[in-house]
């Protein structure tokens, strides 16, 4: 979900920060005339544990009627080897919005990645380095000849380091891994949606002045007094938005992303919300896609499909094909839509210091001063299915 005046996600992503020389197969991106994007089956090898991740991704343009021709909004990253360290991988998805949404995303997929691989203390402290980047790539995205006054973008951001994973987050697109838990395989989320139907989050932009209302009550279709629309999954097509207190914009469905100057007066921040999570045998791959994947399908069916294939490029096509599928089913338009699969090859218990699954989370800070009651990432536990109460 994005602006009341919908969301622009995606950008081809044939031109992303790849680094290409450390994989067994080239980049061969094709595309077909509905707009879709793919790239070959890649291997990366993890030296440090001695294990692969196998990964591909996938992006396809929006269906929007009044507007054939509209440019894809998403955009992603996929950087190996950052600073020149084997051991170390980023991944990401970014789901822009609003007239420059486009150009904000693709903004963002170089900008944030480029401040992480040239920051010396990413790898003494990633967590630190992961939060710096997000606040000083948003710094970068206000002060480049971008209007990012009602554009920008949200972000989806995995770092392997190693055997652990760092997953930053700001708005609504997500990262879910799939664990093996005896004959079953269940779906942790590694991020949570920033969205006004989270209490904090509720509770945080209110604090900053947001009318929180849906469309129908912002155009006084619904009594704007009732400040409960239930939870994300039922809600349906009229989510709770944010509004500036005497006016009918920017309505953006996400309390959290990068860009968005008009937003941030009302709260929406760039501040990530950053969890962790140690791999280990039980792991089988991860997922990063925007919400055009997750609108309509849960993070558990997300991962059922994605178990259902042994090349994860396959796996990339038929999770798009289906919520494009479900979009039009349920609406008169498709988002855009982008994901990201990587598999967990080999990975042993050998230098794996654990055989649980771990999800950690990180405090953030906002505006210099702790708010635990509003930037914590609820903690993960192990082997939770992912249609819990979570968001």
């Amino acid at each position: 979900m994005g602006c009341a005046h919908g969301k622009c996600c995606s950008r081809d992503s044939s031109t992303s920060d790849e680094d290409s020389g450390h994989h067994q197969r080239g980049i061969r991106p094709y595309k077909n005339k509905d707009g879709l994007t793919q790239r070959s089956l890649e291997l990366v090898h993890v030296p440090s544990h001695n294990f692969t991740l196998q990964y591909s991704s996938l992006t396809q343009n929006g269906y929007y009627p009044d507007t054939t021709d509209r440019e894809n909004q998403d955009s992603f990253c996929i950087k190996t080897q950052i600073q020149g360290n084997p051991n170390v991988h980023f991944f990401g998805v970014f789901d822009g919005h609003g007239q420059y949404g486009a150009q904000c995303s693709n903004f963002v997929k170089d900008k944030l990645v480029e401040i992480l691989s040239s920051d010396p203390t990413l790898l003494d402290d990633p967590l630190k380095a992961f939060s710096s980047a997000f606040l000083a790539t948003n710094s970068e995205l206000r002060d480049s000849e971008i209007d990012d006054a009602l554009s920008g973008t949200t972000a989806i951001t995995v770092l392997v380091v190693g055997d652990t994973l760092y997953v930053a987050n700001v708005g609504d697109s997500r990262a879910v891994i799939a664990v093996k838990d005896g004959d079953r395989i269940l779906a942790e989320d590694l991020s949570v949606d920033q969205t006004p139907f989270r209490k904090d989050e509720y509770d945080r932009v209110k604090l900053f002045g947001a009318r929180v209302l849906s469309v129908d009550q912002v155009e006084g279709l619904k009594d704007p007094d009732i400040q409960h629309w239930g939870d994300e999954e039922s809600h349906g097509g009229d989510p709770p938005r944010l509004w500036v207190p005497n006016g009918m914009y920017p309505g953006t469905a996400f309390t959290r992303s990068v860009g968005d100057s008009t937003a941030e007066k009302i709260g929406v921040i760039a501040v990530p919300e950053i969890s962790i999570v140690r791999f280990t045998p039980s792991h089988l791959f991860f997922v990063v896609a925007s919400d055009g994947v997750f609108e309509f399908l849960s993070s558990q069916t997300v991962v059922n499909m994605a178990a259902a294939y042994k090349d994860p490029s396959d796996a990339c096509a038929a999770i798009a094909g289906d919520s494009y599928k479900r979009w039009l089913e349920l609406e008169n338009r498709t988002d855009d839509i982008t994901i990201i699969i990587v598999q967990i090859k080999g990975l042993s218990n050998s230098g794996v210091g654990t055989t649980d699954s771990e999800v950690h989370s990180r405090p953030c800070q906002i505006g210099g001063s702790m708010n635990q009651s509003t930037a914590i990432v609820p903690l993960l536990m192990h082997q939770r299915p992912l249609e819990s109460d979570m968001g």
